[in-house]
């Protein structure tokens, strides 16, 4: 038998390096296929190749089903288990689709869902395009009176839990809120030609710029309402952003063991909301007969990433009641109520609550305003409350 000679093993191994290449770049195409940016495109493919690397040693690079390595490993240990690889194939794909309530129960939502804008035609005072966003359709959501609230946890939902009475009550100790910020240098878009430092993307550790003045604004309302209330204004974002929810944990459990008395902790945040094209726009909400404020979101936490949170219903029934309240008197300044897996330090006390004011497109006055009619009506509402 002749051996090959070198040309023609050369000309072998280049075709092989070839036929790699091109079936390298196909899947990167496939990979990348929905990134609209190039770090979108070098995320999807650092997430993609570990995945495709054991597939490829499990000998499973192109199956059509949608089974994990994981589970590929599992059947690959039993020889009968393998020849049903597809009837199990399909009643994976057929558990992971199909939603169903339970008798008595609302159904528990588990996708986002969108909300409709209404038309918006006032100018607005630094440029910026606004959206009134507002949901006009129960579907996906567990509504509960006034409040839309949309739940990508595993918890189901019913409404007689939602509006049961509530641990968080004012008490005569001071001080009874707290006011910080995770991610203080979150910041908003004031008129062009305004001069500020910019930290980051709409990030800026100047405070008139960013949600600790939002804080102020706040402190302020609920001071003159006659509750004590501390404002911390650390950024707890600046210079680590990663870091950030550790560093405010580890604030509040001083503040608790410094001030017993504190009931209510208020982390304000606020949203980055962008349209199909990338392009920032603000959600506002006229307001009669006071302006135009940014529209605000509570997200509220639960023990749906593993981490310990046995009360964050406590948390949940409180928000829901003062978003129910709130929009009495402004139908549009709330958006849907966001429950999530993650507990954003919410176990912390009884009465927590993340607020998200406004978006990185909506205008520092705007956000300021959303903020007094908040702490406004959260202050009357627990004063009430109490009587």
């Amino acid at each position: 038998m002749r051996k090959p000679s070198s040309g023609r093993l050369g000309r072998l191994v280049r075709r092989l390096g070839a036929v790699c290449l091109a079936a390298g770049t196909l899947w990167a195409a496939v990979v990348t296929a929905g990134s609209d940016s190039a770090a979108a495109a070098w995320a999807a493919l650092r997430e993609a190749s570990p995945l495709a690397a054991l597939k490829w040693e499990l000998g499973d690079l192109w199956a059509k089903d949608t089974l994990s390595p994981a589970a590929v490993m599992t059947l690959g240990e039993s020889p009968l288990l393998l020849s049903a690889r597809a009837a199990v194939a399909e009643l994976w794909s057929t558990e992971r689709t199909e939603e169903s309530g339970q008798d008595g129960q609302e159904e528990t939502v588990t996708e986002p869902v969108e909300e409709t804008p209404l038309e918006t035609t006032d100018e607005t005072d630094n440029g910026v395009p606004a959206r009134t966003l507002v949901p006009t359709d129960p579907s996906g959501y567990t509504v509960c009176g006034r409040v839309y609230i949309s739940n990508s946890t595993d918890h189901a939902l019913s409404v007689s839990d939602l509006t049961a009475p509530f641990d968080a009550r004012l008490t005569d100790g001071e001080p009874q809120i707290l006011i910080l910020h995770t991610h203080g240098s979150e910041a908003y878009t004031p008129p062009a030609g305004t001069d500020v430092v910019w930290s980051g993307n709409y990030r800026t550790t100047d405070s008139r710029y960013n949600v600790v003045g939002v804080g102020d604004e706040m402190a302020e309302v609920f001071t003159e309402a006659g509750i004590s209330v501390l404002h911390d204004r650390t950024l707890y974002d600046y210079a680590s952003y990663n870091d950030a929810y550790n560093n405010a944990l580890a604030a509040i459990e001083t503040y608790l063991a410094e001030y017993p008395s504190i009931r209510f902790i208020l982390d304000v945040h606020r949203d980055a909301i962008a349209d199909a094209e990338g392009n920032q726009y603000k959600v506002v909400s006229q307001i009669e007969g006071v302006g135009t404020a940014a529209q605000m979101t509570l997200v509220m936490g639960s023990d749906g990433s593993g981490l310990p949170h046995d009360r964050w219903m406590e948390n949940l029934k409180l928000a829901v009641a003062l978003q129910d309240n709130i929009l009495q008197s402004y139908p549009t300044l709330m958006r849907p109520l966001l429950l999530r897996n993650s507990r954003y330090n919410q176990h912390a006390t009884t009465g927590s609550l993340l607020v998200e004011v406004g978006a990185a497109g909506n205008s520092p006055e705007e956000a300021a305003l959303a903020g007094r009619l908040f702490a406004r009506s959260m202050a009357e509402y627990l004063i009430d409350l109490g009587k």
